[in-house]
């Protein structure tokens, strides 16, 4: 167990970026901090608690291979994922998303954190292969996940109290429950694939159409043409994405454009690119405005001009740490096995 405790703005935003992530913080009106950090790590599953004692602006970097899961404990503030408001409501986010964070002083948040190959593993293990890009959950914990909540925090206090350091195979176990409830209580972009029954592993005939999707979507392929990189006809295609996914050979490429989308309209926003909705519609195939606009909606929670919408909470003056590669003391506390 890791734990730090810390006034120094500058050796806590060291700590935390060494332990948990790099990230740029700036203290609200250069107040007094009182930084506590905690690290619990549990095979592919670690455990942070954090507060900072002051009003801060935190924004990490690109974290690529793990999942954090975000639950308040205390205080107030706003989560921005991709450029979305979550409110204060426990979240996850996921490899390549961006991250935003503004706390009060009296907060203290608990964050979990997989490895993207627990949930790739898992994923395999149900559908019969490792995903090729990483699985996206809706941002916000949706009421069905609540219970879920319950088991991480009984997961965070035995990893706190050294339990799972004693028993390797009841870590393994809650692990493995905590990623596969995870999966199947909030919604993600492989939710219909788990969904149905039968769907413990896909068929190499779905698995080559969905491949050949991916690497094509830029092409103005049809769903014929996934039928012969699939090697079957078009009817037993169809047959086989209505059995094993509920959706059509055609939807299922739609979806996968209006992802690549949404990647381009996150682009823009962040100023890594430049170009309009009505643009990026076009690029991938979508002539229909409005109707791009409701399945980008129905598929994100709001309408594509709303990702392109600068923040609302900008970083303003203040205190910001900046990036340090010196070494730093941290008190460890290690239990016993």
């Amino acid at each position: 167990m890791i734990l730090f405790e810390g006034r120094d703005v500058d050796e806590v935003h060291e700590v935390v970026s060494n332990h948990f992530a790099p990230h740029r913080l700036r203290v609200v009106e250069n107040q007094p901090l009182a930084g506590r950090f905690t690290a619990v790590h549990v095979g592919a599953v670690s455990v942070f608690e954090l507060g900072y004692g002051a009003d801060v602006e935190v924004r990490p970097g690109e974290m690529p291979d793990i999942y954090n899961v975000h639950v308040p404990l205390s205080g107030h503030g706003e989560l921005r994922v991709d450029n979305l408001a979550v409110g204060t409501e426990s979240s996850v986010i996921g490899p390549g998303q961006r991250l935003r964070m503004r706390w009060s002083g009296d907060s203290n948040t608990l964050i979990l954190r997989f490895a993207r190959a627990a949930i790739d593993e898992a994923l395999a293990t149900r559908l019969g292969d490792l995903p090729a890009t990483p699985t996206r959950f809706d941002p916000e914990i949706r009421a069905a996940a609540q219970s879920w909540l319950v088991a991480m925090r009984a997961f965070a206090d035995n990893a706190a109290a050294g339990l799972f350091a004693r028993s390797p195979l009841a870590a393994a176990h809650f692990e493995q429950m905590l990623v596969h409830g995870l999966l199947d209580t909030q919604p993600h972009t492989l939710s219909q694939a788990l969904a149905g029954p039968e769907r413990t592993e896909l068929p190499q005939v779905l698995r080559r159409a969905m491949a050949y999707c991916e690497e094509h979507a830029a092409e103005p392929i049809t769903p014929a043409d996934m039928a012969v990189a699939a090697r079957v006809g078009v009817r037993s295609l169809q047959r086989a994405f209505r059995t094993h996914l509920d959706t059509t050979p055609l939807a299922h490429l739609y979806r996968v454009r209006l992802d690549r989308a949404h990647q381009d309209l996150l682009a823009i926003a962040e100023g890594r690119a430049s170009g309009s909705v009505t643009e990026v519609a076009l690029r991938w195939g979508f002539t229909h405005l409005g109707r791009f606009s409701a399945q980008y909606r129905q598929a994100y929670g709001h309408p594509p001009v709303r990702t392109l919408r600068p923040s609302a909470h900008g970083f303003e003056p203040g205190h910001v740490a900046p990036v340090r590669d010196e070494g730093h003391h941290v008190h460890q506390q290690r239990h016993p096995a």
